[in-house]
């Protein structure tokens, strides 16, 4: 029988492949049987400190070896991740920290010594779950019995046996992660082993990944996909590769240099990686492939990308731990490049009505509903926003704008959060984006709804421009208005630099609305 669970399953590849690198992490390379013991000493080490079965532990480090040691220590033990993002100000981790009832944080030695002292000790004061902190980090700093140091944990644990706590992994969550927050509040989905675990290895299967194969991590490993990437990797025995903060330069470095072979990311990195100067330049013949999601992509793009990576389209989200769908090698160009796939298996898609919840019929749009092994269990401390999300039959309501075509391939149209009702009709902002990127002086486009007291929503197109190219709003909006109806052309375009962007590169609609918002307020 296939089991689910994380470190059982680990361990089976450090049975096969012990001696084969598993981490490469700057200087760091950690064989597969040296990534085994150091995450068995911290599970004993973490043990005797009060670490039990079900106990929150908060991952607050960048991509490095010991966050990927750290959660397997956790499922070793039992315990739950809770990864976060270096980049949250005191109060969002106050609030992460304090909603998730974290009982221990693993975090880097970002600070001086005084200043995070300091800041633990405010910490500890405001949030009474958390009673223990762990650095990372080469300098020697003071601690007390609640204040500890990796390393020295790491070395305290070898002197002990492993744990290996038994647990259902359908039931047992590994990790709760908080959504981006791009539209309102983060909010916790608690995935279980089994949710997290069946979509890393159907990951594994599509892409044909083997142990010969080497992995770059540069996703943020605080999101649902940075996680899929560390554990797609590891349950193939292949080498992951791993990399913080993301310069272009940087990566390709990384990527000729370690002569990586798969290759995933967001849309923004693959964009990143192709405008850097030096890219022609680079060889990178050992790419094969790898998973292009996080966002919306557009046919140009992916087919750009697949003259040096034969990348796979997926979509998920955090809740569905987190592939829903996935193009394959055989699928038709056609689907390859316009759809996200179809369902990976065990999971059930469905469209239905917005407003009344029936089935649609194929090609129909509506609200895309999922069901399977890949839907977490709720969010975390949210039972209300849980029945909302999760119908009595199973489905949890995505909040996306599908089509779901006979063939059982999905086409994502756009969020039901970011629909604009102009004048009483819905425009999906999805649509114009991808018309706005047609543009040759448009590098990438984000339509937003600006409120409007006699339309409801006026329709604003943000628009960050090739560099050098010169365009005004007039041009794009009739460039724009010989694609699609009249009600449909943007009434504002504005122009930007750059979007902001949550830590997973995901563009900020919101904050985008309020400061067009606000400039219009002011004129």
């Amino acid at each position: 029988m296939t089991t689910f669970h994380l470190a059982e399953l680990f361990s089976k590849q450090v049975e096969e492949h012990g001696g084969r690198e598993c981490i490469v992490a700057g200087r760091r390379r950690l064989t597969y049987a040296q990534v085994d013991m150091e995450a068995g000493a911290l599970a004993a080490a973490l043990a005797d400190v009060g670490i039990h079965p079900g106990e929150r532990l908060a991952i607050d480090l960048p991509n490095c070896a010991e966050w990927v040691v750290t959660l397997l220590a956790a499922a070793r033990l039992g315990a739950v991740v809770v990864p976060v993002t270096t980049s949250l100000g005191y109060h969002e981790l106050k609030y992460l920290l304090r909603h998730a009832e974290t009982g221990l944080v693993v975090a880097a030695q970002t600070a001086g010594e005084l200043e995070y002292l300091e800041t633990f000790e405010e910490l500890i004061a405001d949030l009474p779950d958390l009673h223990n902190l762990v650095t990372v980090g080469p300098d020697e700093m003071w601690y007390d019995d609640r204040i500890y140091q990796f390393a020295d944990l790491v070395s305290r644990g070898k002197r002990r046996e492993p744990p290996l706590v038994a647990l259902d992994p359908a039931t047992a969550p590994l990790a709760i992660v908080y959504t981006s927050g791009t539209m309102g509040k983060p909010k916790g989905a608690v995935l279980t082993h089994g949710n997290l675990v069946v979509t890393a290895l159907e990951t594994v299967h599509a892409l044909e990944i083997v142990p010969d194969d080497r992995v770059l991590g540069a996703v943020p490993l605080f999101t649902v996909f940075g996680v899929h990437v560390v554990l797609s990797a590891l349950l193939a025995g292949a080498t992951l590769v791993l990399h913080d903060g993301f310069e272009p330069a940087e990566v390709l470095d990384l990527m000729e240099r370690e002569k990586i072979t798969v290759c995933h990311g967001v849309p923004t990195m693959f964009q990143l990686l192709m405008r850097d100067p030096s890219f022609g330049s680079r060889d990178l013949s050992a790419v094969r492939t790898g998973i292009i999601a996080g966002s919306p992509v557009s046919v140009d793009l992916v087919q750009r990308i697949r003259r040096w990576n034969d990348v796979q389209i997926a979509y998920g989200l955090t809740e569905t731990g987190p592939t829903v769908t996935m193009t394959r090698f055989d699928d038709d160009p056609e689907a390859r490049s316009r759809t996200v796939g179809r369902p990976i298996p065990g999971v059930e898609v469905r469209v239905m009505d917005v407003t009344t919840g029936t089935l649609h019929g194929p090609e129909a749009v509506g609200e895309l509903a999922v069901k399977g092994p890949n839907v977490m269990t709720g969010y975390h401390r949210m039972p209300l926003e849980t029945k909302r999300s999760i119908t009595p039959d199973g489905y949890f309501l995505t909040g996306d704008l599908a089509a779901l075509d006979e063939r059982g391939y999905v086409t994502i149209v756009g969020r039901r959060k970011e629909l604009i009702i102009r004048g009483g009709y819905n425009i999906v902002p999805r649509e114009l984006e991808d018309v706005l990127r047609t543009h040759p002086a448009v590098d990438d486009a984000c339509v937003v709804g600006i409120p409007n007291e006699i339309l409801g929503e006026l329709v604003c197109a943000c628009v960050v421009p090739v560099e050098g190219a010169i365009v005004t709003a007039d041009e794009l909006k009739s460039y724009v208005r010989e694609h699609v109806a009249d009600y449909r052309v943007p009434d504002l375009v504005r122009f930007f630099d750059t979007f902001p962007l949550t830590g997973s590169g995901k563009v900020k609609r919101r904050e985008l609305a309020q400061v067009v918002g606000m400039e219009l307020a002011t004129t």
